[in-house]
């Protein structure tokens, strides 16, 4: 969609575009009706994450990224981290890796294991991942992505494949990422995201959304905005910036289950939720440690909710002390003490 046609898709109000209008987001056979998404995120969108952010509003999410190298091995953690649940829907599984047929087998296995949706990621920057060739290396090496992008779409016969990817290498015109949505787009690829971020940026300085509109202008297929989403202002900014077609959290939804009803709320219209109080925070934080030990060994719960309790708290004030203190609780019993006396 070009930008003359992205322009209708705004309300005006006070002659300022505010309102995105269009009521879902179609990926191939998948319909989504809200507009914001999570991102997949490397030892934080596991299963109890997903699942308590679906209570609080949350459509649709990613696994955790999965290496297809470790997936055709069979590799039991992969399966591990591959864990859902029936109320896990719809569910989308990421793969990344740099062997087109390790990585078009991997992708088969993913579409028989039920998940509604496969992205590709060409956005990883860490350097066990892109020091490898797969990943956000992948950004300056567009015929490499490309035999890629032919394997995946030729082993997937139904569920809509994705691709997710960053501005470029070091570039951070765009321009490496215009010529990869491009070769997505003539691949068959159902959509592309768009972190507004360099590889070498890592997560540091502010993600840019003009750059993410040239790659939306560059390209037909729909394009997802990610990057520094936090608030209602910042999701409204994207969209009229990027005129994209959704919008991707990350960092945005950790011990923040309420953001996805916020920002579509916000963007349907509607005011922004308010905060939630604290006592809503408790309740939410312990709901999350139940759902940590119903599918997890207390042990590994404990570890996992030490972190994640912070998440929820982390604009309180005493969230130092509380730190300092849960990091050495050893129990379930000890950690609820601790989430209900904060």
């Amino acid at each position: 969609m070009r930008r003359g046609e992205v322009e209708a898709r705004y309300s005006l109000v006070n002659n300022q575009a505010l309102v995105y209008n269009t009521p879902m987001l179609q990926l191939k056979t998948l319909t989504l009706k809200s507009r914001v998404i999570q991102s997949p995120m490397a030892g934080c969108t596991d299963l109890a994450y997903r699942l308590i952010a679906r209570e609080y509003g949350m459509e649709f999410s990613f696994l955790e990224m999965t290496a297809a190298e470790a997936l055709i091995r069979k590799n039991e953690a992969t399966f591990e981290l591959m864990k859902t649940a029936p109320e896990d829907k719809p569910l989308g599984a990421q793969l990344v890796g740099c062997r087109p047929e390790a990585m078009g087998e991997a992708a088969k296995m993913v579409e028989d294991m039920g998940f509604d949706l496969l992205d590709i990621n060409l956005g990883c920057p860490a350097p066990k991942i892109a020091g490898h060739g797969a990943g956000s290396a992948l950004l300056s090496k567009p015929e490499e992505a490309r035999r890629i992008f032919a394997a995946v779409v030729k082993n997937v016969k139904k569920i809509p494949v994705t691709v997710k990817m960053r501005l470029g290498v070091e570039n951070p015109s765009g321009d490496e990422a215009v010529a990869i949505a491009k070769a997505a787009e003539a691949s068959g690829i159902t959509a592309v995201t768009v972190h507004g971020r360099t590889r070498a940026q890592g997560y540091s300085g502010a993600a840019d959304y003009q750059a993410i509109a040239k790659v939306k202008q560059a390209v037909k297929i729909p394009v997802i905005g990610n990057g520094d989403v936090l608030t209602a202002a910042d999701a409204k900014r994207m969209l009229e910036t990027a005129a994209c077609d959704g919008i991707m959290i990350g960092r945005g939804g950790l011990g923040n289950p309420w953001i996805f009803k916020s920002l579509e709320r916000a963007l349907s219209g509607g005011e922004p939720a308010p905060p939630p109080a604290l006592e809503e925070k408790k309740k939410a934080a312990l709901r999350h440690l139940e759902l940590e030990l119903a599918h997890r060994g207390e042990k590994t719960a404990v570890l996992h909710m030490r972190r994640i309790a912070c998440w929820y708290f982390k604009n309180e004030p005493g969230v130092t002390e509380f730190r300092s203190t849960v990091n050495a609780c050893q129990s379930a019993p000890e950690l609820r003490r601790l989430i209900e006396d904060f």
